[in-house]
């Protein structure tokens, strides 16, 4: 399972990878995971740091600990999610140059391995809120349209 969403933002790749790598302000972008924090000595986005993510959807509230996997300003920022029993996930944010002071940004997501059955099925019966699948596009396509906002602002906050 997989899916991606891609936006067209006016600013420089850069400029749109500090906003996304830096996971602090992850809560003003995802309309899911409402905060977040660098957690085991980490303060920034490399490779192999670790986050603390906290997330609500309806009556679900959950936490987890992504570790960074890839960290390239400008260009790719990236990290796995995984835990007992949940299976892992990459989320990713590609960001490529699209000329006329343009950047095209995809953001993405990959399960490696699928959450166990008991626990699928046990968030099925807390969420009940139709396809997951599209809530989880509608998700990155939102996501992506406030990061838009900001980056077009000069990084103000929404």
């Amino acid at each position: 399972m997989d899916g991606e969403a891609t936006a067209l933002i006016k600013a420089k790749p850069e400029e749109i990878y500090d906003l996304v790598a830096d996971v602090t302000k992850m809560g003003l972008w995802s309309p899911e995971c409402y905060r977040c924090e660098w957690i085991d000595g980490a303060v920034g986005p490399v490779a192999g740091a670790r986050f603390k993510a906290w997330n609500r959807r309806g009556l679900l509230r959950w936490s987890n600990k992504p570790v960074v996997t890839a960290a390239a300003r400008g260009q790719e920022f990236a990290f796995s999610r995984s835990g007992l029993g949940q299976g892992v996930i990459v989320w990713r944010y590609r960001i490529q140059p699209a000329g006329a002071g343009s950047t095209q940004v995809t953001e993405s997501w990959e399960v490696l391995r699928p959450p166990w059955g008991m626990v699928r099925k046990m968030v099925e019966l807390l969420e009940r809120s139709g396809d997951p699948l599209d809530r989880v596009q509608r998700g990155m396509e939102t996501t992506l349209a406030r990061l838009k906002t900001a980056a077009e602002h000069g990084g103000a906050t929404l």
